[in-house]
C-alpha cells in the first residue's frame, strides 16, 4: 500500500513512517524538507501520485495568535484538493482532545475548522483525537513562563506519550476508514499545574508554578474537564514516570 505521511519528518511523523515501512508499505515522508509545502501546495500533486492513504500529522509552527487559523485553513484547502485529484481512498488526521470545547482559542478554532473541512471533502476519513503529549510539556513551559514563574490552570489533563500516538496512527492508516473520530489518552488524570510542577522538578528547571483558574490556555479559559477525553477513549499505558525516565528532556540545559 502506498501511504504519504504529511509532516513525516516531525516527532510523530518519523515514528509513523518507521512503523509503516516496517510493515512493508511504500511510505513517503512529505514535508518542506522534501519539497512538499502544504501551505502553498507546492509539491503536493507529485507527492500524492498513486497514494491510497494520506496520514496528516502536521501542525502549525506558530501556536499563538491568528497564525494557527491561517495555517490550518491553507493546509487543509491544498491537501484535501490534492487528495481528491489523486483519488486518495483514506485520509487519517491527528487532532486534539477538547478541540470542540475551546472556542475562545484561535488554535483550537483552527483545528475545528480543519476537522470540518475533512468531513466535507468527500474522502473517507478517520480523525484521532489525542490528549496533550508528554513531550509538549516543555512547550507549555516556554509559552507560559514570565519572570521565573508560570501561571497555569488547575484543569485536569490526561497526557499521552507521542510514541503511543504514533502506534495508533500507523494502525489506523492500514485499517478501513471510520468516517468518524476516535479518542486516546494516557493512563493518568492530573491537574495541569501539578504535572508541570512535577516536570519542572524532574528537569531541575528554576521556575515556580502559580495556580490560577483564569490562566489562559492558548487563549481559552479552561473548565476542569476541557482537556479530558470522553468515556470510552482508548487509554495507553505509558505513565509520566515511565516517560520521563527515558526522555531527552531530563537532560535539558537550564
Amino acid at each position: 500500500m502506498k501511504i504519504v505521511v504529511i509532516g513525516g519528518n516531525g516527532m510523530v511523523g518519523r515514528n509513523v513512517v518507521r512503523r509503516l515501512r516496517a510493515g512493508g508499505h511504500d511510505v513517503t515522508a512529505a514535508s518542506r524538507s522534501t519539497g512538499v509545502d502544504i501551505i502553498t501546495g507546492v509539491g503536493l500533486d507529485q507527492a500524492l501520485v498513486g497514494a491510497e492513504v494520506v496520514v496528516d500529522v502536521s501542525n502549525s509552527p506558530n501556536l499563538e495568535g491568528d497564525a494557527p487559523l491561517a495555517f490550518f485553513k491553507a493546509a487543509g484547502t491544498h491537501l484535501l484538493r490534492a487528495e481528491t485529484d489523486a483519488g486518495v481512498k483514506h485520509h487519517v488526521s491527528l487532532s486534539v482532545v477538547g478541540t470542540d470545547r475551546l472556542v475562545d482559542s484561535p488554535y483550537f478554532v483552527g483545528k475545528a475548522m480543519q476537522e470540518a473541512m475533512i468531513q466535507r471533502a468527500g474522502i473517507p476519513y478517520t480523525i484521532l483525537h489525542a490528549t496533550q503529549f508528554y513531550e509538549f510539556l516543555l512547550r507549555i513551559v516556554e509559552l507560559s513562563v514570565y519572570e521565573q514563574a508560570l501561571s497555569l490552570s488547575p484543569a485536569y489533563i490526561q497526557p499521552v506519550a507521542s510514541a503511543d500516538v504514533a502506534v495508533a496512527m500507523a494502525e489506523l492508516a492500514v485499517q478501513p476508514a471510520r468516517n468518524g473520530m476516535l479518542e486516546m489518552a494516557g493512563p493518568d488524570r492530573v491537574r495541569l499545574s501539578e504535572i508541570i510542577q512535577r516536570f519542572l522538578t524532574e528537569i531541575e528547571a528554576p521556575y515556580d508554578v502559580v495556580t490560577d483558574a483564569l490562566a489562559p490556555y492558548f487563549g481559552a479559559t479552561l473548565q476542569e474537564d476541557s482537556l479530558l477525553p470522553h468515556d470510552g477513549a482508548h487509554l495507553c499505558t505509558t505513565s509520566f514516570p515511565a516517560w520521563i525516565d527515558q526522555s531527552e528532556y531530563c537532560g535539558a540545559d537550564w
